[in-house]
C-alpha cells in the first residue's frame, strides 16, 4: 500500500497518490476541469477526490474508465466490493 497521503482526511482517500494521478492525467493531456466537465461536477469536487479528501464514486469511476492504475487511486471498500479495482 502507498504512503500515507498527509493531505487527505481519514479512510481511503488517506493512501490516494495525487501526486500520480496528475501526472497520469497530465501525460494524457486531461485536466482536472474536463473531467469535472465531463461529469457535470465542480472542479473542487474532482480536485478534492484527487487529494484524497472527498470519495466522489463517479470521480473515481471515471479515472478509472481511462485507465490510471487502481493503486493510485486507494479506492473506497464499497467500491472495491464491487469489483472496480
Amino acid at each position: 500500500m502507498n504512503a500515507t497521503n498527509t493531505h487527505a482526511a481519514v479512510g481511503a482517500g488517506k493512501y490516494r497518490d495525487p501526486w500520480r494521478i496528475r501526472e497520469f492525467l497530465d501525460n494524457r493531456n486531461i485536466t482536472m476541469m474536463d473531467i469535472a466537465n465531463e461529469l457535470g461536477l465542480s472542479h473542487s469536487v474532482v480536485s478534492r477526490t484527487v487529494k484524497g479528501t472527498q470519495n466522489n464514486s463517479k470521480v473515481l469511476a471515471r479515472l478509472l474508465a481511462i485507465g490510471c492504475p487502481p493503486r493510485y487511486l486507494s479506492l473506497p471498500k464499497d467500491m472495491l466490493e464491487r469489483g472496480a479495482s
